[in-house]
């Protein structure tokens, strides 16, 4: 960001904050008693530095610790607190943060409630902190809702493998090395999106180039796993390629893809706001003039001189990417985090061939190196046992058990999107269910659309087209004979009819839970991916 520009920016946030806040500094005791917490605040809070009831309430003019302390708020990002700090300036911000996916989680409980049978949506009851008692709601009191933002932070230190929780203070809270107070501030580290998204899809592990494997696997060969912090065993593969280049997460994922918008979406592909596209093909444009007024904040963060006419390119959404500078033909994309800027690769034409066949294509469908894949869980429930719940904040009784068997990790299944994309897919649940109320165990089988983020060259064509894990047949041979097609497979079949590892088979069989969201390839499909010819010297 240029001088000028960054100057403007801190004496605006100066001026507003001395107005919400005139006269109460003057008389603020706390830096008594709290001297160091002067120190370390982003430019965005400086002015706050010695008024520290402005967040934390408690009487900053009383001269007794006691009467100090009365009514204070320790963590004010916590949501349930945030309407009387954060939200005072950031309304805006907070109303999207309450309805967004990572505070409601309203697709992981509609989905988990089809998965027990029962209705996916109850009025007044569709989000991770409104959850009744049914089995399906016990199941995500007990084993899910510790992951959204309406959980409550309760130490001020970071921990990486074990945060989850606190609102605003979930990204925007840093911890400083040299003690002072945490620094509030966009500077958001991969960190921070660690605690939540390196479990269920596995997305932060992947993105860095680590695997979560079964404990003892690879133990002995050259790539032994190591061991997390919270004790699980990863293994090293291929990082995604932006990684590698040194971008962080928030370097593609925007405010309005974290942050929610004003429309409260349901399932995780509606929340997110950058695609691909976006940036490697930049069609979509405005200029500096054009700026909408609900992303205005955005311009003071222009980290490049930048005139008027200057072009920018937006997501698919409409929001702009005010990051990534347009010059002279090319396209760098500046860190957020600081660390210089990267020339963005555009898209050519030349390197990828029969654009009209593979219109359907997603991107990651092809350039994902490989994707987590677990193809045995049981979870059981005792009732005799005790457990956390989440939502209620101590144990309750009831307990789930969840135990599982061959993970694995390597190119994903393919499947066809509820907008006919063919995106990477990969088992959500392979699983038996046992519980009192249902009639005996319950084999469950659903596959989930997943965007891997292990960004790479891309697959070749044998590994799509001649490949039965790809298009969702499980591991096995597959035979072209004078009958046509058939397949083999390697695992054993299941009470369903399909094999333990599969989606479909050839016939177009399909789990008893219907797919939704995403659905295998249909017969027709199947035989005309395995029809196609492939280039010399990559059929069998």
């Amino acid at each position: 960001m240029n001088e000028r520009r960054f100057a403007v920016r801190l004496l605006r946030g100066l001026a507003t904050t001395l107005l919400l806040f005139a006269g109460t500094q003057a008389a603020s005791r706390c830096l008594d008693c709290h001297q160091d917490m002067r120190e370390g605040f982003a430019p965005g809070h400086a002015a706050l530095a010695g008024d520290c009831s402005a967040c934390h309430a408690g009487d900053a003019t009383a001269k007794t610790r006691q009467a100090a302390h009365l009514g204070l708020i320790a963590f004010p990002g916590n949501l349930d607190n945030a309407k009387h700090s954060c939200g005072r300036c950031h309304a805006r911000q907070l109303a999207r943060v309450t309805q967004s996916l990572m505070h409601s989680g309203a697709g992981m409980v509609h989905t988990t409630r089809r998965v027990f049978g029962e209705p996916p949506s109850r009025p007044g009851s569709d989000s991770l902190e409104s959850l009744g008692d049914s089995p399906a709601d016990e199941l995500l009191r007990k084993l899910c809702a510790g992951c959204h933002l309406g959980q409550e932070k309760k130490r001020h230190a970071l921990d990486v493998s074990r945060d989850r929780g606190g609102g605003c203070l979930a990204c925007h809270l840093n911890e400083q090395a040299g003690g002072g107070h945490p620094a509030l501030g966009t500077n958001i580290g991969d960190g921070r999106c660690f605690g939540c998204h390196s479990r269920s899809g596995r997305i932060s592990l992947s993105y860095a180039g680590l695997a979560e494997v079964s404990p003892g696997d690879g133990t002995g060969q050259a790539n032994e796993p190591a061991r997390l912090e919270d004790g699980r065993s990863v293994q090293a593969m291929p990082a995604d390629t932006h990684h590698q280049a040194g971008l962080s997460c928030i370097d593609c994922h925007t405010e309005r893809g974290l942050m929610g918008s004003d429309r409260p979406a349901q399932q995780k592909h509606e929340a997110v706001d950058i695609a691909c596209e976006d940036c490697h093909l930049g069609r979509r444009r405005l200029r500096l003039d054009q700026w909408p007024q609900a992303w205005k904040a955005m311009k003071q963060r222009i980290p490049f001189p930048a005139g008027q006419d200057s072009e920018f390119l937006l997501t698919r959404n409409g929001t702009p990417l005010w990051n990534v500078e347009l010059r002279d033909g090319r396209a760098w994309l500046y860190r957020k985090n600081g660390g210089g800027r990267v020339e963005i690769p555009p898209y050519e034409e030349g390197a990828h061939p029969l654009a009209r066949e593979h219109a359907r294509l997603s991107c990651a469908a092809c350039h994902s190196q490989w994707a987590p894949r677990c193809y045995g869980c049981h979870l059981e429930y005792d009732p005799e046992e005790r457990q956390y719940d989440h939502v209620l904040h101590r144990r309750t009784a009831g307990r789930w058990k969840e135990r599982r068997s061959a993970v694995d990790n390597g190119l994903p299944s393919l499947g066809v999107s509820d907008d006919d994309r063919v995106v990477p897919v990969v088992p959500g649940m392979i699983m038996t269910l046992a519980h009192p109320a249902l009639d005996g165990p319950r084999l469950v089988r659903r596959f989930a659309a997943l965007s891997p983020h292990t960004i790479g060259k891309a697959r070749d064509c044998a590994s799509c087209h001649r490949s039965a894990v790809a298009l969702g047949l499980g591991e096995g041979t597959l035979e072209n004979g004078e009958a046509g097609w058939r397949f083999l497979p390697a695992r054993k079949t299941l009470s369903d009819g399909l094999p333990a590892d599969a989606w479909t088979d050839l016939e177009g069989r399909l789990p008893e839970l219907p797919p939704f969201g995403v659905r295998p390839f249909r017969p027709r499909e199947l035989r005309k991916l395995l029809q196609a010819p492939l280039a010399a010297g990559t059929d069998e």
